[in-house]
């Protein structure tokens, strides 16, 4: 995790707005490509809270890379060690949050996360996505199939649980600042949920 270690601000955006209290963790939920991670780290920065990646802290926590997870221990039980993780940083100090593809499809991760987390739904068309996940190899579920086809099928499995989500924030190819600034729109119209 990196930031400062407050779990209340009373910080202001670029433009001199107060920004919302944060009392709670804000996590962020979606498919891979979605921007989770790199949103994340723009976001945490611009709450003056601490940032922590999921999938980063899962492969500390194991010793070896997430698809070297999948390949010798398989999703399952990449998918406890997520548990695991996930209810450990929630409940810790609050922070920002990058939570992997499926970690919020998990009923009893999303259940937690509902406890003890604002959860923000980054949702984003299909073509983004794909041009997003193309730039990296290390993409286990897409190397099963046809990367566009198994993106397809996740869509729709995946976007019903996803609207469950606190909130949504549509993304798209434009800059990842424009989400941040949405997201932090979303939390200073709904202050309940942050």
């Amino acid at each position: 995790m990196t930031g400062p270690e407050s779990s209340e601000i009373g910080a202001s955006d670029r433009a001199g707005v107060a920004l919302p209290p944060i009392n709670r963790t804000v996590a962020l939920v979606g498919l891979m490509g979605a921007g989770k991670t790199t949103i994340g780290r723009r976001l945490a920065h611009a709450l003056a809270l601490p940032f922590a990646d999921a999938d980063a802290e899962i492969a500390a926590a194991a010793g070896c890379s997430i698809p070297e997870i999948f390949e010798k221990h398989g999703e399952a039980e990449f998918r406890r060690g997520e548990r695991q993780v996930i209810a450990r940083l929630l409940a810790g100090p609050t922070l920002v949050l990058a939570t992997g593809g499926g970690a919020f499809i998990d009923p009893e991760t999303r259940a937690l996360m509902k406890q003890r987390a604002t959860s923000i739904w980054l949702k984003a068309p299909l073509d983004v996505l794909m041009r997003r996940v193309s730039k990296r190899d290390d993409r286990p579920l897409l190397k099963q199939d046809d990367p566009q086809a198994v993106m397809q099928r996740l869509m729709e499995a995946r976007y019903p649980i996803y609207a469950q989500a606190d909130l949504t924030v549509e993304t798209d190819a434009g800059p990842h600042e424009a989400a941040v600034g949405a997201i932090i729109a979303a939390l200073r119209a709904c202050p309940g949920k942050a």
